[in-house]
């Protein structure tokens, strides 16, 4: 039994109550419409699996009613077969570039209405199964591209985790920074000079892309990466190579991905999150805006978690002092409006590295 529905379309009774006797002996639900405009009203509030329509009509023609079901997204797809007395070629021609599917000449046989209405019908349904096998495969598609570009990022994560193994530099450094450059992201987004370049692709980009911020310390020897005291020029200066050494990794992998975000921002990350507002900082000596936004937020949260942290020739310094130098360094270090961000959530900066503190 079928309970597929069909919308008969005809000004003349006789024509809807033949049709409709017709179609219901196959238990087809039958709904019988003699005007166009009440067809339409009604298949937009219920639409039909298949419509049966006349052309010669009052008020809107079968043409025009054929029209306006395809200019519906919700009607669309509904098949339309044109059922009339013409029998001019020009106008099935005329039928059939309007949207209808198939032409039957009045008078009809039931045999060729109950053979054309099936045959569209099983076309319908195999469409409809056809879309929704192209959509379970599009979302087991994305929830495998997903997996992957998860356990990509994981991978990523790991190995920028390993280069700091070798530092002094260890703990949660990683996860911190990751969180910090979120936090700043998601405040700047809102400042009107900055929210064109922040959405919400940014924010989850430069969070995972962030630690990779001194990857380039892997080619740093030990003797100057590990020095307790402080660096002498020359060491000071090979030191700073590790912003290009990053950044030159991973342009090697940008020129096989050339549309990775997530590479684009790691290598701006790498190369200058060292870079001051002022332009006094390395490798090259950028200044103000010419600084990419994501290093100019990089450069502030690796900062401040250094000031907090422990190392082998400095206590950690309280978040109230962190926060001072931050301050102090707006417009020479940091970019001014990036540190009155800053100062506005410092309270969830805080809460934020205790949570996270290394033990």
């Amino acid at each position: 039994m079928t309970h597929e529905s069909i919308m008969i379309v005809d000004d003349t009774p006789e024509n809807l109550k033949v049709l409709g006797a017709l179609l219901q002996r196959q238990d087809y639900r039958v709904s019988a419409f003699p005007r166009g405009r009440m067809a339409i009203s009604a298949a937009k509030r219920q639409p039909p699996d298949l419509v049966l329509l006349d052309i010669n009509m009052p008020e809107m023609d079968g043409f025009e009613v054929c029209e306006t079901f395809q200019k519906e997204s919700g009607l669309a797809d509904i098949p339309i077969i044109f059922i009339s007395a013409l029998d001019s070629t020009a106008d099935k021609v005329r039928a059939l570039r309007s949207g209808g599917v198939d032409y039957i000449t009045k008078p009809f046989q039931a045999e060729e209405v109950y053979a054309r209405v099936d045959t569209h019908l099983q076309l319908r349904r195999a469409r409809e199964v056809l879309r929704s096998f192209n959509q379970q495969l599009e979302e087991k598609v994305a929830e495998q591209v997903a997996e992957i570009n998860q356990s990509q990022i994981a991978t990523i994560f790991a190995l920028a985790k390993l280069s700091h193994t070798r530092d002094d530099d260890t703990g949660l450094h990683l996860e911190r920074v990751q969180h910090f450059c979120k936090l700043l992201a998601t405040e700047l987004a809102k400042v009107p000079q900055y929210g064109a370049d922040i959405d919400a692709a940014f924010i989850t980009t430069i969070f995972h892309a962030s630690p990779l911020h001194d990857l380039g310390k892997v080619g740093i020897k030990d003797a100057i990466l590990l020095k307790p005291g402080p660096l002498t020029p020359e060491e000071f200066e090979i030191m700073q190579t590790h912003t290009t050494l990053g950044a030159t990794t991973l342009e090697a992998v940008y020129q096989h991905y050339p549309n990775s975000q997530f590479i684009k921002i790691g290598i701006e990350i790498a190369k200058h999150h060292h870079e001051k507002w002022n332009g006094g900082g390395y490798p090259c000596g950028l200044s103000a805006t010419a600084i990419p936004l994501s290093a100019r937020i990089m450069s502030l949260t690796d900062v401040y978690d250094a000031l907090r942290a422990r190392r082998p020739y400095k206590e950690p310094f309280s978040h109230e002092k962190s926060r001072n130098i931050i301050l102090e360094g707006s417009g020479s270090s940091f970019d001014p409006k990036i540190v009155e961000v800053f100062n506005a959530i410092h309270d969830t900066f805080n809460t934020t590295y205790v949570s996270l503190a290394d033990i």
